[in-house]
Formats: structure tokens, C-alpha cells, sequence
């Protein structure tokens, strides 16, 4: 029996009229049930611009993108996916179970619906005791679990993730992979992320999109066939590092004119 992608990237381009700059160009990708996929390219290769393409932010200049056989503006209006970007996004104002509770409350969930959702929520993230907590009372990876619960309050079956890890410390980081994968075995959703770092793109996914520079075209693809779940130890085993070699053996050959800065970011 064939499985119907999740998501269906057909023929996308986008270009940008101020500047005539065009971002991406010619992209197809389908996306399966249950895949943890990264997006990985060297800056300006429309990374994040296809991410935000997948979840009606911006439109394609010509194309089509297809979400649970929806057109991505009908899967928006349905809610079939969450959203997480590098920058928390939380209204400070409102407690953490309020934050978590926002999208719920959009929905019409009636209170005490909402709250044990919320509570499920808590205990997924591991913030049980930080409900009546504010967002400037939290830490930054703390603040990050809270988006990661409000966007999956829902049990979306797409989540979109736009470098989440990217402005903490490497322990937080690395310590947030571990969760992530955790709460993404357990709910089984489909997972778009971006990210800068190999690494993180190959201890996290099941496949890795490599992008090639602008505009931005798929160099390639990396099935990373490392066992769950995956450990602190699973970063020492030397089939980790080969997956790496491969993921930079082929940024490199798709990347003969990056700038020494943007080899270095990714290396």
C-alpha cells in the first residue's frame, strides 16, 4: 500500500520583486508521515523561505505546495500544523500555561478541556512547575519548550521548526535535541526543521535536504539510518561521522562559491 505525502513541494520558485533576487528556484520534495527532515545550506539559500512557504507565510512566485492534500492556505485555516521559529514568540503578559493555551483558546476548546490539554503539555516539555511562571522568568531553552508545547497543543500533524536552538548555548542545544526527539517519537508528527548545523541536522533527522547556494535549488538528499532513540552516545558512534562527511562532502560540491565565512558556519 503507497503512502500519500504529508507535504508535496512542486515546482517552487520565489523571487523577490525588490531587489529581483530569487530565493529559490524549480524546488520538488515530498515530505512522508512521521519523517524528521532538516533543511541545511549555507545562508541566503531560502531555507527558512521554503519553510515559510510549507506553512502559507509567503506565497511562491510559481508552483504548488500541497499540505494533507490541502492547498497550504486551507491546511493554515485547518490547523494541520504548528509553528516554532528561533525567536520564542511568547507574550510576556501571560502566564506559561496561558501561552500554551492561546492556540486552544482560538479553537473554542472550552476551559476545562483547555487546561488538561495545557497540563499534558507541561509534563511533555518538562515544566510542570512553571504553569503561573512568566516568559521573562524562564531561561531561554525554557522558553523554547513553551513554543514547542503551544505549537503542538493542538496535535498538529506538521511541525515547522526555523532554527528554534539557534541563539542558545551548545549544551541547552544539545540537551534540547534530546527532548525534541523525545516528545517527536511520542506524538509522531512531521517535522520540517532548519538549521545551520550538520551536526544537529544528523543527530535529529531521518532525512537531510542540502540546498544548494542562491538560488536556492535540492543539492541532494541524506537518509541518516542512525537507530533510535538516539543517545549522547549516538554523537561518538563512527557512523554518526560518516553521515556528517556525507552531509559535508555534499555542501561542498554543491558550494564552490560560498564565502569562507559561510563554509566555516556550516563546517
Amino acid at each position: 500500500m503507497s503512502i500519500h505525502p504529508v507535504v508535496q513541494v512542486h515546482g517552487v520558485t520565489k523571487t523577490f520583486a525588490q531587489g529581483n533576487v530569487t530565493a529559490l528556484e524549480t524546488i520538488e520534495l515530498d515530505l512522508l508521515p512521521g519523517e524528521f527532515v532538516s533543511l541545511i545550506g549555507p545562508s541566503g539559500c531560502g531555507k527558512s523561505t521554503l519553510l515559510r512557504i510549507i506553512g502559507d507565510l509567503t506565497p511562491p512566485t510559481s508552483g504548488t505546495v500541497t499540505v494533507n492534500g490541502k492547498t497550504a492556505k486551507q491546511a493554515r485555516t485547518d490547523g494541520d500544523y504548528g509553528i516554532v521559529f528561533q525567536d520564542s514568540v511568547l507574550f510576556d503578559w501571560r502566564t506559561v500555561a496561558k501561552n500554551i493555551g492561546l492556540p486552544l483558546e482560538m479553537l473554542g476548546w472550552d476551559r476545562e478541556k483547555r487546561r488538561a490539554r495545557v497540563d499534558q503539555m507541561l509534563d511533555l516539555v518538562e515544566l510542570r512547575g512553571f504553569a503561573d511562571h512568566h516568559p521573562w522568568q524562564l531561561s531561554g531553552g525554557m522558553q523554547q519548550r513553551v513554543s514547542i508545547a503551544r505549537a503542538l497543543s493542538f496535535e498538529p500533524a506538521l511541525l515547522l521548526m526555523d532554527e528554534p536552538f539557534g541563539a542558545l548555548d551548545e549544551m541547552t542545544r544539545e540537551r534540547l535535541n534530546l527532548e525534541l526527539l523525545s516528545i517527536w517519537q511520542q506524538l509522531g508528527s512531521t517535522v520540517v526543521f532548519v538549521t545551520h548545523s550538520i551536526s544537529e541536522a544528523v543527530f535529529l533527522s531521518t532525512r537531510v535536504v542540502v540546498m544548494s547556494p542562491r538560488p536556492g535549488r535540492i543539492a541532494g538528499f541524506v537518509d541518516i539510518d542512525l537507530p533510535f532513540p538516539r543517545t549522547v552516545d549516538t554523537r561518538e558512534d563512527p557512523h554518526f561521522f560518516e553521515l556528517v562527511t556525507q552531509v559535508r562532502e555534499l555542501l561542498r560540491r554543491r558550494g564552490e562559491h560560498l564565502l569562507p565565512e559561510e563554509e566555516a558556519e556550516l563546517l
